[in-house]
């Protein structure tokens, strides 16, 4: 992604980076032919004409509004722009929540009581409704912050993407201690998740221990009733300590939908659901999760993304509750 299809052609390469270039050639022909077709769709279409809208359509449709608001044929998106942004939501949108899924499961496999305070705040927020009986976004997603709060506990130990480039056209300086570091113009800054997400000075005394329990407050305290769950609130944590979806104007444009789309799936998985490792001969369940718990830790590598590389090694029961 970051090499370009122009060096991911040399014939000299390994043969999956050889494999990465054919799949992104075969993404850029589909995404053409799809172009041509919603622009075409756009073009021969009037606003009271119903269509169906994808993101396709959704890009077109503001790069012409900003053509005709500015009166001019080469403002809005370009065709590669689009196809960039095209690009960037699939890849973005399907790997990163995948493989945080991996490592939510596996976490909660090891740790029942955290999916029972999980399936406390499912229980209270649902009651008897089934995902088909009226789910609302507006009504339920702002009260499901233990979800958030499990989901923000992961990212912050494993965030998906790890790395992220900055650079600023103005001179910068920083205060570190007693020294003041000055930055020039439109240097390349790539700072440390891992060291800022696990820093003491900002997520206390045991900052590498996953306990999503860090990330809620409460405004009641001394309530201990299943109405305390709506005094709860998440925390917001401190600017330039935590940036999964990276931060400020140039953060992450999905970081919404993909906390809805976690939170979603989080909540069908556990509402009726448990699940536990398969314990393996001579092996107690508490043995097992520890094995959990190591292979998280062991199994867990920088390939596109921060991904488990064998979760297939830890099989795992799911049982209706």
């Amino acid at each position: 992604m970051a090499l370009g299809t122009k060096f991911l052609s040399k014939p000299w390469l390994p043969s999956k980076l050889r494999m990465v270039h054919a799949a992104c050639i075969s993404f850029h022909k589909y995404m053409t032919d799809l172009f041509e077709e919603e622009k075409d769709s756009v073009h021969s279409s009037n606003d009271n004409t119903p269509r169906d809208r994808n993101l396709m359509t959704a890009l077109i449709q503001a790069s012409e509004s900003e053509k005709e608001h500015i009166g001019t044929s080469t403002g809005g998106l370009t065709e590669t722009e689009i196809y960039g942004n095209m690009f960037v939501f699939n890849f973005a949108g399907h790997d990163t929540t995948a493989h945080t899924l991996t490592f939510v499961v596996m976490f909660l496999a090891a740790n029942p009581m955290v999916q029972e305070w999980l399936s406390k705040e499912l229980r209270y927020v649902f009651g008897q409704r089934s995902p088909g009986d009226g789910w609302d976004y507006h009504a339920d997603f702002p009260r499901l912050k233990r979800c958030l709060a499990v989901l923000m506990e992961t990212i912050r130990l494993y965030t998906p993407v790890p790395v992220a480039k900055w650079t600023g056209p103005q001179a910068q300086t920083l205060r570190i201690s007693e020294k003041t570091i000055g930055i020039p113009p439109n240097t390349m800054v790539i700072p440390s998740y891992a060291a800022m997400h696990t820093h003491p000075k900002y997520w206390g005394p045991d900052p590498l221990t996953w306990r999503p329990s860090r990330w809620i407050k409460s405004r009641d305290p001394s309530s201990e009733s299943l109405l305390a769950l709506d005094n709860e609130e998440l925390v917001t944590p401190q600017r330039g300590t935590f940036f999964p979806w990276s931060e400020g104007e140039r953060s992450c444009p999905g970081k919404k939908f993909s906390q809805v789309e976690f939170v979603a799936t989080l909540a069908v998985l556990f509402r009726d659901w448990k699940v536990d490792p398969v314990a393996s001969k001579h092996e107690s369940i508490d043995d097992a999760r520890k094995r959990v718990f190591v292979q998280i830790e062991t199994d867990s590598a920088q390939v596109l993304l921060l991904q488990m590389l064998h979760p297939e090694r830890v099989p795992l029961v799911w049982t209706k509750k």
